[in-house]
């Protein structure tokens, strides 16, 4: 804060000055336009104040099963930030989990031979969450995210299945993927690694993605990873980390302003939720398609929604 009263007095000095030679000689024109000036920074200097105030946030330990929020890009709730988040708790008896595609038929369906059937097609992010595949046992999803890449064919890129079922690309064993055991609610695990799972119930629902940020607790910058257009120009985001406590932080950022969330940030708004929501050190983190891709749902409106096909997208369901 003192940095930033630091540089509003520097511009302040530097535009008076610039006053005084421009109204040349006339005292009272000089001394109202000091005074206007002098309250627009003040009143910025506020702003930025009550913004940083927010730091201060109080934990909401009293959050059960599946929350929604708007953050900025320390993690403290703002309703003008550019951070739409979901966190939930796998082990929730009141949920359930799924994984959806861009499908031309009935997800799970087979041929008269019982193979597996795998057309794929081009779908949005609102045609996925709105058709039948969506459905659970006649339910509707609650919550959704945009997960895997998607290749030319429209088939997704990496590693997918849903409630038991694969619908893998190319990369399935080279990049990472998300997901939520399978078993009796109290003993669901969320997990993010490379490859299928040694132990078969950890493959039950699983969502492709790339890019990890967190590994074992730890963080790095994966800005060089990504290149310099999907680290600085192209900035929409669609993320998903794991605390030590075993909840989940899914995120979209949306943002083309102030709030847009670089790759160094991550760290910042994932440890800000977690500390809010008392969620436990972040452990393990890593992106989902971005640009033109992201996609975010919650309790019957989507808050983001790009114009990209999808590779698949994770629902949560409340039973």
């Amino acid at each position: 804060m003192n940095c930033l009263k630091k540089l509003f007095h520097k511009t302040l000095y530097v535009i008076s000055l610039v006053t005084l030679v421009s109204c040349s000689g006339d005292s009272e024109a000089i001394q109202q336009k000091a005074k206007s000036i002098e309250q627009t920074a003040k009143e910025i200097i506020n702003a930025k104040s009550i913004r940083n105030d927010s730091t201060n946030q109080q934990p909401d330990c009293s959050w059960q099963n599946i929350k929604f929020t708007i953050s900025n890009n320390q993690g403290n709730n703002d309703e003008q930030g550019g951070n739409n988040v979901i966190i939930f708790n796998p082990k929730s008896k009141e949920l359930d989990f799924k994984v959806s595609l861009g499908l031309n038929h009935k997800i799970y369906a087979k041929d008269l031979q019982g193979k597996l059937l795998k057309q794929y097609i081009p779908k949005s992010f609102s045609e996925i969450i709105d058709d039948e595949n969506a459905q659970l046992d006649g339910k509707k999803p609650i919550a959704a995210i945009n997960a895997d890449y998607i290749d030319p064919e429209h088939k997704p890129q990496g590693l997918n299945v849903s409630r038991g079922v694969e619908y893998s690309g190319i990369f399935k064993n080279k990049r990472s993927s998300f997901g939520i055991s399978g078993g009796k609610p109290e003993t669901r695990k969320a997990t993010i690694q490379i490859g299928k799972r040694k132990t078969p119930i950890l493959n039950y629902n699983l969502v492709g993605g790339n890019g990890r940020f967190y590994q074992q607790g730890k963080f790095k910058d994966i800005c060089k990873d990504l290149g310099e257009y999907a680290c600085s120009q192209e900035t929409s985001r669609s993320l998903v980390a794991i605390t030590e406590k075993g909840y989940v932080i899914l995120l979209v950022n949306n943002a083309n302003n102030e709030q847009t969330l670089y790759p160094s940030m991550f760290d910042d708004v994932l440890t800000g939720i977690s500390r809010n929501y008392c969620l436990g050190k972040i452990q393990e983190g890593m992106l989902f398609d971005g640009g033109w891709s992201t996609g975010l749902y919650f309790d019957n409106r989507i808050y983001v929604e790009n114009f990209n096909p999808i590779g698949s997208v994770f629902l949560i369901y409340k039973k």
